[in-house]
């Protein structure tokens, strides 16, 4: 998948509704990505891993 033009350095986007990042290497589910890409609810996460991620409470999910 091509990262979100919004998204293209980082890695791991979060939902903010639900807490849970997504690995942007490992999608399957486009649509969902896109839909966090063009709405207020994605977040990038400084530095881009999934421990600040997980510091930040989000857990890890797949599409």
């Amino acid at each position: 998948m091509e990262r979100p033009a919004r998204f293209e350095n980082s890695r791991f986007l979060g939902d903010k509704r639900i807490q849970v990042v997504y690995d942007l290497d490992d999608v399957t589910d486009e649509s969902v990505i896109t839909e966090l890409a063009n709405g207020p609810h994605g977040l990038a996460f400084g530095p881009d891993t999934l421990a600040e991620a997980r510091n930040r409470g989000y857990r890890l999910r797949s599409t």
